[in-house]
């Protein structure tokens, strides 16, 4: 469970000495210190996932298998993959996965001309079984439910892909296939102390480099100059990031538009975008104008950060994900940009974590109580076709009592992107 005194704690925002971490995912400690403190702070705090990490991952998959009742849990190459395992295969249309028995650490299957690199990822304590190439590796995942599993009913991770389903289906009718969301979603959505750290060093590195980037807009720059600057001052932190810039009217499609716009003065511009740290993403949007402000586009930022607020505070543990979605709608409606989906045309936020976009999602009929620990994006947003659209994006974490943002440099204003902080 995690206090807000705890968040503060994990954030490196409490005196400390240096522990000496130098280097995370390429991310140089050194360069952070020369021009953000409480990035240095955070960094202090940050050990990349070991051996204690997974099997803490394989003990909570195998409760959540015994309470389901399942045998065993597959999964191919993607997030949940790497989630468990540490590995980052490709995915092709051979079959290589890992299956998680309850007590046991995972069993691999993979073709066997690929074995000795798989080898070089996969530890030396953990089986693999191979399959040539005339050979079948749907009936080697039947095999290891024979030898290990308490039953024959094989969870799937839920991208698995319909050609294994199928192939399971056929070469192993005796296995018996389930959804895996359960054992998948029940472990990684919910973040532990690490995860956090990782989530708040890349949200406050994104946030730094939209900081530098905003101070080189210049009239009749393309929407490609502004993100290839913040590809830049992403790459200024040693991580790889992005941004999607839109510009004016383009800005009222929530994911931008295909009709060419360099920028003019009076232009909103919509940023949207983010990095990874250790494999964990940040997704940062925020809104500015180019030039001085009309009264109509303040009035609506100030809209969308009062939406903003609303979901924040409305985001706790035993809270409903719907309800979050409702806190930050009620407001945009109320100020007349309703209803339902007609202005504010998205759902108000997913989970994040090593993928982008993943499981919990605040939406509306989504029934799933918020517990600490979950990871969400907060992006409300207002969009008039033909004129401009202001969103305002932070992820957040749930404590014990309530959220907090990370990476901080929360939104002041429309000529405030980032606070002072």
């Amino acid at each position: 469970m995690i206090s807000r005194r705890k968040f503060f704690e994990l954030s490196g925002l409490s005196a400390i000495a240096l522990s000496g971490v130098g280097r995370i995912s390429g991310l140089n400690l050194e360069q952070a210190l020369r021009t953000d403190k409480k990035l240095e702070q955070i960094l202090k705090n940050i050990s990349p996932i070991g051996k204690e990490d997974y099997e803490k991952r394989w003990e909570k998959a195998g409760e959540l298998m015994i309470e389901q009742n399942l045998g065993a849990f597959f999964m191919e190459p993607g997030a949940s993959l790497q989630y468990f395992t540490g590995v980052n295969w490709w995915r092709s249309e051979r079959t290589f996965g890992a299956i998680l028995v309850p007590g046991r650490q995972p069993v691999w299957v993979c073709s066997k001309f690929e074995e000795e690199r798989a080898r070089e990822m996969i530890s030396p304590e953990q089986e693999i079984r191979t399959w040539e190439e005339n050979e079948n590796p749907f009936r080697l995942i039947a095999g290891i439910l024979d030898d290990y599993a308490k039953n024959k009913i094989l969870a799937l991770e839920p991208s698995t892909r319909a050609f294994i389903i199928y192939g399971i289906k056929k070469e192993a009718p005796s296995v018996e296939l389930a959804n895996g969301s359960q054992v998948s979603d029940g472990c990684r959505g919910i973040k532990s102390e690490k995860e956090i750290l990782y989530l708040e060093a890349a949200n406050r590195i994104t946030k730094l480099s939209y900081r530098e980037a905003f101070k080189k807009l210049k009239e009749g720059m393309t929407p490609e100059d502004l993100a290839n600057i913040i590809q830049q001052e992403h790459n200024y932190w040693k991580v790889s990031g992005s941004g999607g810039p839109s510009f004016g009217p383009n800005s009222s499609f929530p994911h931008g538009s295909r009709q060419k716009r360099n920028l003019h003065y009076g232009d909103v511009v919509l940023v949207d975008g983010g990095c990874r740290v250790e494999g964990y993403n940040s997704d940062v949007t925020r809104t500015i104008i180019f030039g001085q402000p009309e009264e109509k586009q303040k009035r609506i930022w100030d809209i969308v950060r009062k939406a903003q607020l609303a979901a924040l505070k409305a985001c706790r543990p035993g809270a409903v994900c719907e309800d979050v979605d409702r806190a930050a709608r009620r407001v945009i409606e109320e100020a007349g940009y309703g209803p339902g989906y007609k202005f504010f045309s998205h759902r108000l936020g997913h989970g994040i974590g090593l993928e982008g976009h993943e499981y919990p999602y605040l939406v509306q009929g989504n029934k799933l109580k918020i517990k600490p620990g979950m990871t969400f994006s907060n992006e409300p947003g207002i969009y008039i076709q033909g004129q401009f659209g202001i969103r305002i994006e932070d992820c957040m974490v749930v404590t014990e009592d309530g959220a907090k943002i990370l990476g901080g440099l929360e939104a002041v204003s429309l000529s405030q992107p980032f606070a002072a902080d």
